[in-house]
């Protein structure tokens, strides 16, 4: 079929519905000059692979961007994985995140451990954890991906502690955290390849020399009047440069216990520009306006810039090749391939002694400066739980006492309830008893109870028989006989005598 086809046109030439050859020629050439484009711009893959099952990496920055992309690649390969996260553990899209990303490498061995980079209290407790172990903590990587930057026109920002912000997250974190660790990096066995990965940027070329801009480092309005979100974050990536080589001297200088060489080493790593949120927030200036245009020219985003999976090819490069494994570090790697730095000032130790020196003594202060803080608002605090307590405690007894003395009411309304009563039934009992009384009239003068008390007492004995003085019925009641004598009724009874008996 295709022979017949081109067969017709070489001797009949392209057929009416064909369109015009040069017309396709140019759209042919242009796609063709837009994948070669496309396929430059992205970069090259790693060529390097290495068993990672069994190795700790620690990862700042793994959740969005280049470090996302690699810590995929590193969980895939069955390392294990410690995401340092600016959110705690417990946050539902860290959460949802590390399940997903378990799901799809087939991992479990990714965790989180919280640490905030524009915090240095917060680093310092991490590293401080990590190091207080015996025997020391398997530490095989340590990748710093994270870092932050501003839009241009963004007006100079700070961290709750005083230091300014780009500089705090860039540099004065990372700077932190290396130094903390080092025991614990300079105590991994020998043979053991440990690699810390720092990864940077190409503005670090028109970064300002340093020399001249750390004499105010850490005071109030560091260098305010010259600053801008591009020479700050130039100058950040600049400085962390700088003391990426120090630091290698530094692990290069200890001298181990068993006498065998270090087997540390820091590599530098120029990812190029990709499509990463940092990137995103430049272009389009943080304004939606901004991000309008870069939906409408994405394209053009899309050609020239990589994609976070090819710009992390360079970082895996690093953690993976065996040639970097061996010799000196402090290397930089650029396009999965060694290149030498723009800067040779990057390497000039009177700088980094300075720099380093100069960050020291601003950790110091800070620190201070923020346990004092603690301690006064820990003091309140527990001045605030301790009001709370005795507040209280004393609602607790008024509640008890208002409790009683409730109580105590009701007991004594109901006495007087109760006397009351008592009273109402004596008074009905007297009035019925005085209705009593007058029905019974006088049949009641004949009716006695001989062993009632009142009447044995001596006061009515008769004088001669010690009888009881009863009162006589009045004659009137019936005539005088043997039915109706006092005896006979039984109304004067001998002592002794059984009750009812007649005399």
């Amino acid at each position: 079929m295709p022979l017949a086809f081109f067969t017709a046109v070489y001797f009949d030439g392209f057929p009416s519905w064909f369109p015009d050859p040069f017309r396709l020629l140019k759209a042919t050439t242009a796609l063709t000059a837009l994948g070669i484009t496309k396929w430059y711009s992205s970069g090259r893959s790693n060529p390097s692979e290495r068993n990672m099952h069994g190795r700790v990496v620690l990862i700042t920055g793994g959740t969005s961007g280049i470090g996302a992309s690699t810590a995929f690649e590193l969980a895939r390969r069955g390392a294990q994985v410690v995401l340092l996260t600016r959110q705690p553990a417990s946050d539902p899209f860290l959460a949802e995140f590390i399940d997903d990303l378990r799901a799809r490498t087939g991992n479990q061995m990714i965790y989180a451990e919280q640490v905030d980079l524009a915090d240095l209290y917060s680093v310092r407790q991490f590293a401080t954890r990590w190091i207080d172990n015996t025997p020391p903590r398997r530490l095989d990587m340590l990748v710093l991906c994270a870092a932050t930057v501003l839009p241009p026109g963004s007006e100079r920002k700070e961290t709750p502690e005083g230091v300014e912000a780009l500089w705090m997250v860039n540099f004065l974190a990372n700077f932190h955290l290396l130094g903390i660790l080092s025991p614990a990096i300079r105590a991994q066995p020998f043979d053991r390849d440990v690699r810390i990965v720092i990864p940077t940027c190409s503005s670090y070329i028109a970064a300002p020399k340093l020399d001249a801009e750390l004499d105010g480092l850490g005071t109030k309005g560091w260098l305010d009047e010259e600053w801008a979100p591009a020479r700050a974050y130039a100058r950040s990536k600049f400085a962390l440069m700088v003391f990426a080589k120090a630091y290698q001297k530094h692990l290069d200088a200890y001298k181990r216990p068993d006498e065998l060489p270090m087997n540390a080493r820091v590599v530098l790593v120029d990812p190029g520009l990709a499509r990463t949120p940092g990137t995103r927030r430049w272009i389009t200036r943080g304004s939606l306006w901004g991000l309008l245009l870069y939906l409408v020219f994405y394209l053009v985003v899309w050609v020239f810039l990589k994609s976070p999976h090819m710009a992390a090819q360079s970082v895996l490069y690093a953690l993976m090749d065996g040639g970097l494994g061996r010799g000196a570090g402090g290397r930089l790697i650029k396009e999965c391939m060694e290149v030498d730095c723009a800067r040779k000032d990057v390497d000039d130790e009177e700088v980094a002694k300075k720099l380093w020196e100069t960050s020291d003594k601003l950790i110091e202060r800070v620190e201070k400066e923020q346990a004092v803080k603690r301690a006064r608002a820990k003091k309140e605090q527990e001045k605030r739980e301790e009001e709370a307590k005795n507040k209280a405690r004393v609602e607790e007894i008024e509640s008890l006492i208002g409790s009683i003395k409730q109580g105590k009411a009701k007991a004594k309304g109901g006495e007087a309830k109760k006397g009351e009563a008592q009273q109402a039934e004596a008074n009905e009992a007297s009035k019925k008893g005085k209705k009593k009384g007058k029905a019974g009239g006088n049949n009641a003068k004949y009716q006695h109870n001989n062993h009632h008390q009142q009447y044995h007492d001596a006061s009515h004995r008769h004088p001669v028989f010690f009888t009881d003085k009863l009162r006589r019925p009045p004659f009137s009641v019936a005539p005088l006989g043997a039915q109706t004598s006092p005896v006979a009724q039984g109304y004067v009874y001998q002592d002794g005598v059984r009750s009812g008996s007649r005399l």
